[in-house]
């Protein structure tokens, strides 16, 4: 009697995706890279194991030039979201650690193979996460993995920082100022007279914010084209590599390469950075010149002369009548106006008065006897050229401006009255024709 066919064993199909990964981006160009070894590896092996039903999935999870220190890899975000899509049962790679370098991140992935009921296998590493003999391979090979990762880590910020301390320049944006060749930082003179003048400049104003917009009206720029702004500035003057020197990890070192700012100069530029910026801002408004000055009169003709006072930190500017200075309070019904009111008023009048047709007819003729060849429509556009222009002017330059343009400023209780001067009129036009004007704003 024949004994009845047995019935073959149902094998289980398990979709097996492979992962690769590599540091550095070194290589890949080529025609057949480090990706593509390991990814031939592990298909050989997955091909191996198809008596178990192994079988390879037809997505690829590649991750070319990023470090396995983190999980932030598009990659393995792919590999992980298939896997919670359960479209994944064997996860296969070359080595670990082309997986993870960091245990705790390693501890992660292990945690979402597990949920979802995923195998992970090393080609070269043979074995099984789903035991405990499997999990303590894989902690101690991971524990080894980032000792290299760690070890490694260190021997190149040992290395950077021996470069430094010997005045090497280690790679990355050269100042301002500097070029690159041959790995060393060499002064570009152009570049280097910009920064020469910056510094000396500061010297002289003390303040970032009048320095930046002087910056911007010279046109320097960034290496790249872009504005150099107050914060770019303190950055600058405080930047040691100006002075010849290398800095790490806040020590400084003697550079291989030039200085551009000497010593003397670093240093009475530092001390007045170490000033408050606050005491430095309210001195630079109080050095600035009073836009009125001269100009202005009260009801009796007496003249107003500019003061200022101080509350705390806060400078608060005036113009105060003569009369009430020689004679007190209640000498004149019009005794002090604040600074800031009454210039903005004024100015505000002046730019109304640039529009008027007699006024601009006016400027013409004033400067067409100095200028041959100008035309009203050109004494027009000179002056449509200032309004939008003035507020950024600096301050001396507005001053400047005011006693061109202004003849004088009477201010009464019922109100102020601006008179003017045609030829100063005249010679503004000359000025902003010939851009004069705009190339100190």
């Amino acid at each position: 009697m024949t004994k009845p066919p047995e019935k073959s064993k149902v094998v289980r199909k398990l979709r097996c995706a492979v992962y690769t990964r590599k540091s550095s981006e070194e290589g890949l160009e080529q025609e057949f890279n480090s990706l593509h070894a390991q990814r031939e590896a592990c298909e050989a092996y997955i091909a191996s194991q198809r008596s178990e039903g192994w079988v390879l999935v037809r997505d690829q999870y590649d991750d070319g030039g990023i470090s396995g220190g983190t999980l932030e890899r598009p990659g393995l975000k792919r590999l992980l979201e298939d896997i919670e899509d359960g479209l994944v049962d064997v996860v296969v790679v070359y080595k670990i650690d082309r997986l993870s370098r960091s245990l705790a991140d390693f501890a992660k992935l292990v945690e979402v193979f597990d949920r979802n009921g995923v195998t992970f296998v090393s080609v070269t590493q043979s074995f099984n996460t789903t035991t405990s003999m499997g999990r303590l391979t894989l902690n101690i090979l991971l524990s080894f993995a980032q000792f290299e990762r760690e070890v490694t880590a260190e021997r190149i910020r040992d290395k950077f920082a021996a470069s430094r301390k010997k005045g090497m320049w280690m790679g990355g944006v050269p100042p301002y100022g500097y070029r690159v060749e041959n790995r060393k930082l060499v002064v570009d003179e152009d570049a280097a007279e910009q920064v020469r003048w910056i510094f000396a400049r500061f010297l002289e104003i003390g303040s970032g914010t009048i320095l930046a917009r002087e910056v911007e009206a010279r046109r320097i720029t960034t290496r790249a084209g872009n504005r150099i702004d107050k914060k770019y500035l303190y950055r600058m003057l405080s930047n040691r590599a100006y002075i010849g020197e290398a800095v790490h990890k806040g020590e400084s070192y003697a550079g291989e390469h030039d200085a551009i700012i000497d010593g003397a100069t670093w240093d009475r530029v530092h001390a007045i950075l170490q000033e408050s910026p606050r005491k430095r801002a309210a001195r630079t408004r109080a050095d600035t010149p009073a836009l009125l000055k001269g100009l202005l009169f009260g009801p009796d003709s007496a003249a107003f002369s500019p003061t200022h006072t101080r509350k705390g930190d806060r400078l608060y500017r005036y113009y105060v009548s003569q009369t009430v200075l020689k004679h007190g309070a209640g000498s004149c019904p019009v005794g002090r106006v604040p600074a800031g009111e009454i210039e903005a008023t004024v100015i505000n009048q002046l730019r109304a008065v640039f529009r008027q047709p007699e006024i601009v007819a006016g400027t013409w003729k004033a400067a067409r006897s100095h200028m041959a060849g100008i035309t009203e429509a050109d004494a027009r556009a000179a002056l449509q050229q200032l309004d939008p222009l003035w507020d950024d002017l600096f301050p001396a330059e507005q001053a400047r401006i005011a006693m061109l343009l202004v003849e004088r400023v009477d201010i009464g209780t019922d109100g102020l009255n601006v008179r003017l001067r045609m030829d100063g009129l005249g010679g503004l036009a000359r000025e902003m024709l010939s851009g004069s004007i705009g190339a100190a704003a």
